[in-house]
């Protein structure tokens, strides 16, 4: 048993600390958010992630994990400290490393015996090197034996808990063999493979595998705009593309692109670095222009066919940027609704966790109690997020309550030739909606 202190209590620092006591460790959490910490103390979280209650209530009452606000009581005996604080977009999308200095300054301050301090907070590639040079200056000649660790976290919302306890792997950089061992250790009991490299390598692997999944997706979503135009079916082609063991299936799902609390955000900040150490990022520029794009055309298909928006009514099914989680941060749905309200529409949505969320941004959005209420008088029904939730809904009663029965499937979750059969005008990403063979099942040749 390792007596650990996690700094900050979001995403990827309750998913730690929860995960890191039901393993046996002690676990302190410590956040500045008085009345976050106080609603943990009574076990209501302040994210919405399957499993994270019942661990977070158990390791509780097992007296593994606590909660604080007071730096020094956090910081007291612990052999590892992990940072797990928020590293927002700046202006430029530069990560804005406050809370990281603020965490390194507490710990220069408080802290008077050997300790390891890990970075699980995604950073720029350097600020391991960082953390430590500000701890030394400091301290101002006062000795304190540490060492710094690079631990990037892969932790995808709505599957957070099985990915800490099932990892592919886990990643490691320092500059000290011994505490990269000794966070290694830790780790031990999900018997995965561990890589150490140097505390840079380990901060760009970060960066580059969230860079690289998005880049995917970008990718068959391209490729989607280009099969709605020849005639070919997107699922089909990321099918046939995902049987190649050299490609495989993962993230080969089109539809309005990703957002999120990390893609965005790290897509950003390594186009930033690039730029800053005089590099073109060519690649990642056009992967966030395909991104911004795919909710452009969700807009422009609907102005297609309701001969304009304003004064029409959209009906949004989702909100938060994926299932299982009620985090609405850059999420795809938003970015619509704004566009479709600069044009004039009359916005309704509905999501099963994120309406709380969703409230405090959407001040114009008639937020619905559910699906059919969105549909009522809709002109238009955008799937904007694939819940469970929306894939076997009653669409003979969403046909009789529409006023328009446009359907916009921006998931490719519902049966096309079923709701056309029906008398929907269906529009799916990357799924031909047009007869586009020349008789013989065959695209014709042109020129």
């Amino acid at each position: 048993m390792s007596k650990l202190c996690v700094v900050g209590t979001g995403y990827v620092g309750l998913v730690t600390g929860a995960c890191f006591a039901d393993l046996g460790n002690e676990v302190t959490c410590l956040d500045v958010d008085e009345e976050r910490i106080s609603k943990l103390n009574q076990c209501v979280m302040p994210i919405y992630e399957p499993g994270l209650e019942q661990l977070v209530s158990q390791n509780a009452k097992a007296r593994r994990l606590h909660f604080t606000t007071d730096y020094a009581a956090a910081l007291k005996d612990a052999e590892i400290i992990f940072i797990a604080v928020g590293t927002p977009s700046g202006v430029d999308g530069e990560a804005d490393l406050q809370y990281v200095r603020q965490a390194a300054e507490n710990i220069a301050d408080l802290v008077d015996h050997a300790v390891i301090i890990v970075n699980k907070s995604t950073v720029p590639v350097g600020t391991g090197d960082w953390v430590a040079d500000i701890i030394k200056k400091r301290r101002g000649g006062r000795p304190l034996e540490f060492s710094v660790v690079s631990n990037p976290e892969f932790l995808r919302e709505g599957s957070a808990i099985q990915d800490f306890m099932y990892p592919d792997r886990v990643v490691l950089g320092s500059l000290d063999e011994n505490a990269a061992a000794k966070v290694a250790e830790l780790y031990s009991p999900l018997r995965t493979t561990v890589l150490i490299t140097d505390l840079r390598t380990a901060e760009m692997i970060k960066y580059a595998s969230n860079a690289f999944l998005a880049t995917r997706i970008s990718f068959i979503n391209e490729i989607a705009n280009m099969c709605e135009e020849l005639g070919a079916d997107v699922r089909m082609v990321a099918r046939g593309m995902g049987m190649d063991k050299r490609i495989g299936s993962a993230f080969l799902d089109a539809g309005l692109g990703w957002g999120g609390s990390c893609f965005p955000k790290d897509v950003k900040a390594l186009a930033h670095m690039a730029v800053l150490h005089g590099t073109h990022p060519q690649l990642l520029q056009a992967v966030m222009e395909i991104n911004r794009n795919q909710r452009r055309r969700v807009v422009v298909r609907l102005r297609k066919a309701l001969g304009g928006l304003n004064d029409r009514v959209i009906g949004v099914l989702g909100l938060s940027f994926k299932p299982n989680t009620d985090d609405i941060r850059e999420a795809p749905a938003l970015e619509v609704i704004h566009l479709l309200e600069n044009e004039g529409a009359i916005v309704k949505a509905y999501d099963p966790q994120a309406m709380k969320n969703a409230a405090a941004v959407l001040p114009r959005v008639q937020l619905c109690k559910g699906p059919y209420e969105v549909a009522d008088g809709a002109d238009a029904l955008i799937l904007a997020t694939e819940w469970n939730e929306f894939k076997q809904l009653d669409f003979e009663k969403i046909y009789s309550l529409m006023r328009t029965p446009i359907l916009m499937d921006g998931r490719n979750q519902w049966d096309d030739v079923r709701l056309r059969a029906m008398g929907f005008t269906y529009f799916g990403i990357g799924r031909a909606t047009n007869n586009h063979t020349n008789g013989n099942g065959y695209p014709p040749i042109n020129g």
